[in-house]
């Protein structure tokens, strides 16, 4: 089976999209993923990659093309509309010319944002009479308001417009959160085409020398004593971790309570400078951005592991595919935010959740865990390992999908 993928984010970003090509290819598929050069999250082309340099390559038996846009910068507004506009264009242009010479059995759309990258795979669709798998990661326009402050009526019905022309012509409709079927549905007659395909675990290899980042600071000279409360991820608006350091103010004269932040984004240097207006130096730390095999190694020293989303209807009906991730490193999971992602954390008894941007109320649970037994937070963490292992499995989702493109080929 020939397979064209469309996505603007690919190895070596982290996606769970790498997982879906590397897997089908090992089976024997034949694998086109047509992609952007890799900038996210540092907002800059990746080493080794650039308008001239590795443009196609073949990656554990997947081709990949990658086309010219417009690095995201630090994503201010402005740059993030220059990124996924170039994005959109290079793929509309490529894509009619890709499609008269190149020919495939179905087109899979892996859509985090925006919605308008979908129309190359349309395109291609239509041209060819092939079934389309779209796989929904980023709810269309709701996302405009949520992330970009769009209220403007003209605009967001003038994009629904625009989405409902996209899952009309969608075979099938993937979503990891029950929560998205209500906004689809609401859209048109959509519930024949809905799959829920729920999020799993990036499989990932520690690297070989774990010692070395045991050893980074802040790390290096935490003690026994010490209860490390981990969050890894993107630090954007959508996660409100202006929230999470109210929080660790809270708990600032209790320099045994540490928070590390790993990762990137938007709002870090923000983030960085309110720890030093709050004067939390000495139990908040922001170690940088490290590779996503490295994560197992920083959540082994962890104590808790922090998830935060803000209080946005899109979030609320959203599962953060951090949540599984956490789950499976068999650790306690603290979060606040509300609505699907809570209920799983409840469900699985996997930790404990406060509503989102509620300071005072994540204070005081992150203070019932460091007071509690090492034993519960132990059958928390395992518990939250066992509820991923019977409904995350990765080869469950890949299995999923295959039998999806069988029925529609």
């Amino acid at each position: 089976m020939r397979l064209c993928i469309f996505t603007n984010h690919f190895y070596p970003e982290d996606f769970k999209v790498n997982d879906i090509a590397f897997e089908l290819a090992k089976k024997g598929y034949e694998i086109t993923v047509i992609t952007a050069i890799p900038d996210y999250p540092q907002g800059k082309f990746y080493k080794g990659y650039s308008l001239f340099k590795r443009r196609k390559e073949a990656i554990n038996g997947v081709k990949v093309i990658r086309l010219p846009i417009i690095p995201r910068g630090r994503g201010g507004k402005a740059a993030l509309v220059l990124n996924y506009l170039s994005y959109f264009a290079s793929a509309m242009l490529f894509v009619f010319f890709h499609a008269a010479a190149n020919r495939y059995d179905a087109v899979f759309v892996h859509l985090t944002s925006p919605f308008f990258i979908a129309l190359p795979a349309v395109f291609l669709k239509r041209k060819q009479h092939i079934p389309l798998i779209f796989w929904v990661l980023d709810l269309w326009p709701e996302s405009l308001q949520a992330a970009g402050g769009i209220n403007n009526r003209f605009i967001l019905n003038t994009q629904i417009k625009f989405v409902q022309y996209v899952y009309d012509n969608c075979d099938k409709i993937l979503i990891g959160s029950d929560g998205f079927r209500k906004s689809i549905c609401g859209k048109g007659n959509y519930h024949d085409k809905i799959v829920h395909f729920p999020n799993w675990a990036e499989a990932v290899t520690p690297p070989k020398d774990a010692s070395v980042y045991r050893n980074i600071e802040p790390f290096a000279h935490f003690t026994a004593d010490d209860f490390i409360v981990l969050f890894a991820g993107n630090m954007g608006k959508a996660q409100n971790l202006d929230s999470v350091l109210d929080a660790a103010s809270e708990l600032k004269e209790n320099q045994n309570i540490k928070f590390v932040f790993l990762g990137d984004g938007r709002q870090k240097e923000k983030l960085t400078e309110k720890t030093k207006e709050l004067e939390l130096s000495k139990t908040v730390f922001f170690p940088g951005h490290y590779p996503l095999n490295t994560m197992p190694i920083f959540m082994e020293m962890a104590h808790l592991l922090l998830v935060s989303l803000s209080d946005e209807l899109l979030f609320n009906i959203t599962v953060p595919s951090k949540i599984q991730f956490y789950m499976s490193q068999g650790k306690p999971i603290i979060a606040m935010l509300n609505g699907e992602g809570a209920e799983l954390i409840n469900k699985a008894k996997c930790g404990a959740s406060v509503p989102a941007g509620n300071s005072l109320m994540l204070s005081k649970t992150i203070n019932d865990f460091y007071n509690m037994p090492k034993e519960k937070l132990n059958i928390m963490g395992c518990s939250g390992r066992e509820y991923y292992d019977k409904h995350f499995q990765k080869n469950d989702r890949i299995e999923q999908l295959e039998f999806i493109l069988k029925q529609h080929i």
